[in-house]
């Protein structure tokens, strides 16, 4: 993509710009593992960290199909879900896989169902950044901005950033909510599993505490001991079955 140099001062500042968004996102995605919630952060920390970007929204599909939609304002919403049609900056920008760019709706002929609905909310100008998560899931970031001629290859520029950086981020949080699914699965198969699941009952009689809380002791000793869990739950089974002497 062609970007126009600019004067170095400004380009600078840009930079600095860029690179406080980018650290401000990580650090606010950095521990996330819902991924509508990733969405719901990364459209507002955009909004509120891009210059002249009044509005951000974030459109996903997963297999082809709608998979999720955040505006960082709720009026908004519609313009990045695709339930409302495939018409959009954002589709053309995950069909073609390239940036989408109108710095003038009011002269623009793409779009003839999606544009005069922006433009009723108040959008004069828009952004789409293609974003790759992983192999399932597809997106684009959406950056509106409520004056014409305004966005430039500086917010082009950090939208190619923030669109690259934003798909590592919401890529992390995809598989820390499968690695979170993974470990519910495994709890709920271990609390009703033979010598394990009656350890923690014994573990729940003696100290009064929920079955996860007598799981997580289990483990602890485990790690202490650093012996297989099911050893731990064989030995604190046998030990308390064992007849006391009279």
């Amino acid at each position: 993509m062609n970007l126009e140099m600019r004067d170095p001062a400004v380009e600078r500042l840009g930079v600095l710009e860029t690179a406080a968004l980018l650290r401000e996102l990580t650090a606010g995605l950095i521990a996330v593992d819902d991924f509508d919630e990733a969405l719901a952060a990364l459209v507002r920390i955009a909004r509120d960290a891009v210059d002249g970007v009044s509005w951000c929204g974030f459109t996903a599909l997963r297999a082809g199909e709608p998979a999720g939609v955040a505006a960082s304002d709720a009026r908004l919403a519609g313009l990045d879900d695709l339930r409302h049609g495939p018409d959009s900056p954002a589709m053309d920008a995950i069909r073609r896989r390239e940036m989408i760019l109108s710095d003038h709706l009011g002269r623009e002929p793409r779009w003839p169902a999606w544009t005069p609905r922006a433009r009723e909310l108040g959008v004069r100008g828009v952004i789409s950044a293609p974003v790759d998560v992983d192999e399932q899931v597809i997106g684009a970031i959406n950056l509106y901005a409520g004056t014409s001629d305004l966005l430039t290859p500086g917010h082009q520029l950090t939208a190619m950033l923030l669109a690259e950086h934003a798909g590592l981020l919401l890529a992390a949080v995809r598989d820390r909510a499968r690695q979170a699914a993974r470990a519910g699965e495994l709890d709920s198969s271990m609390l009703g599993d033979g010598v394990v699941g009656q350890a923690i009952g014994v573990i729940m009689t003696q100290r009064g505490c929920p079955a996860e809380e007598a799981l997580d002791v289990l483990r602890s000793a485990a790690s202490s001991l650093d012996i297989p869990l099911r050893e731990v739950a064989d030995r604190l089974v046998s030990t308390v079955s064992r007849p006391r002497d009279t």
